[in-house]
C-alpha cells in the first residue's frame, strides 16, 4: 500500500524546477526566469528602501520605516560588536545593512504566490526566486567577499593584509604553505555562503510545494504553516549571511591590529629598556 502511494506521488506529484530555465534571449545572452525575477526584486527593493530613507525623521515613526530602522540599527550594532569600534560600524554598517535587506527581501519575495509554477509561458515558469538559483547566491557571495577584502585592505593596507595570510618567518617554507591554504580558505568561504543560502531556500520551496500538493483544494491551509516557517527561516538566513561576512572582515582586521599592537609595545619597551614576552605579551625588564 505504501509503495502504491509513493509511486502515485512520484508520477503525479508537484513539479519543482531547481535549475533556472531560459525565458528569452537578448542577442546571444540568455535571460533565465531567476534573472528576470531578480531584476524585478532588485527594482522593488531599491524603490522601497529609497522611499523609506526619504521618510526618515529625527523622531521615530511607525510602519515600514520603523522595521527598516530597527533592522539597520541591529546590523550596525552587529558590525560594531564584531569590529570593536562604533566608528567602523557607522562606516561599514550601511554596506552590510544593504546586503541584509537584499537577501531578506529576495527570500520573502520568492514566497509570493505568483512565483514558481503559477505563471507559465508554455511549459516554462516565468518567475523563479533569485536566491533559489545557485548562480544568484554565488553572485551575492562573490560581491560580499569582494567588499570584505576591499574593506580589510582599506583598514590595513595591501601589504599588511597580504602579509597576515603568511604569518611567521618568511624564511620558513611552511609559512608559504600555510599562507596558500589561508588564501584558498577565502574561496571556500564564497562557496559556503552561496550553498548555505541556496540550499535553505530551495528546500523550503520544495516543502511548501509538497504540502500544497497534498492539500489539493485545501492547499492554502496545508502550506500556510510552512510558508510562515519559511518567513522566519528567510530572516535567519539573511542574518547568518551577514553575520559570517562581518566575522570574516573582523578576522582580517584583527590580525593586523594585533600585529600593530605588539609592534607598538616592542617600540615602547626599547625606549624604556624593557622587553615584551612573546608567550605572555607582558613587559619584562631587560638587563
Amino acid at each position: 500500500m505504501i509503495s502504491t502511494i509513493v509511486s502515485r506521488f512520484a508520477e503525479n506529484g508537484p513539479t519543482v524546477h531547481i535549475t533556472p530555465i531560459e525565458v528569452f534571449t537578448i542577442g546571444s545572452f540568455s535571460i533565465t526566469n531567476s534573472m528576470l525575477y531578480g531584476w524585478i526584486s532588485a527594482f522593488v527593493i531599491c524603490v522601497t528602501l529609497i522611499t523609506v530613507a526619504k521618510m526618515a525623521k529625527v523622531y521615530p515613526r511607525r510602519g515600514l520605516i520603523q522595521l527598516v530602522e530597527a533592522g539597520t540599527d541591529f546590523i550596525v550594532n552587529l558590525v560594531g560588536s564584531s569590529l570593536g569600534s562604533r566608528q567602523k560600524a557607522l562606516k561599514y554598517g550601511p554596506y552590510f545593512a544593504t546586503i541584509f535587506f537584499f537577501v531578506l527581501l529576495n527570500n520573502w519575495l520568492g514566497l509570493l504566490p505568483v512565483v514558481g509554477e503559477s505563471i507559465r509561458i508554455g511549459d516554462t515558469p516565468l518567475f523563479r526566486p533569485f536566491t533559489a538559483d545557485l548562480n544568484g547566491t554565488l553572485a551575492a557571495a562573490v560581491v560580499t567577499m569582494v567588499l570584505v577584502q576591499t574593506f580589510a585592505i582599506k583598514e590595513s593596507g595591501f601589504v599588511k593584509h597580504v602579509r597576515h595570510y603568511f604569518a611567521g618567518s618568511l624564511k620558513n617554507p611552511a609559512t608559504y604553505l600555510f599562507g596558500i591554504f589561508e588564501i584558498f580558505t577565502e574561496f571556500t568561504r564564497v562557496i559556503s555562503l552561496a550553498l548555505r543560502l541556496f540550499l535553505n531556500v530551495v528546500i523550503g520551496e520544495i516543502i511548501i510545494s509538497v504540502f500544497a500538493f497534498l492539500g489539493k483544494n485545501a492547499s492554502p491551509l496545508t502550506s500556510l504553516p510552512f510558508v510562515i516557517l519559511e518567513l522566519v527561516v528567510a530572516g535567519l538566513q539573511a542574518y547568518i549571511f551577514v553575520m559570517l561576512s562581518v566575522t570574516y572582515l573582523s578576522v582580517a582586521i584583527k590580525h593586523d591590529h594585533d600585529d600593530t599592537h605588539v609592534a607598538d609595545e616592542i617600540n615602547r619597551s626599547d625606549e624604556s629598556n624593557e622587553g615584551v614576552s612573546i608567550t605572555t605579551g607582558k613587559r619584562v625588564k631587560v638587563a
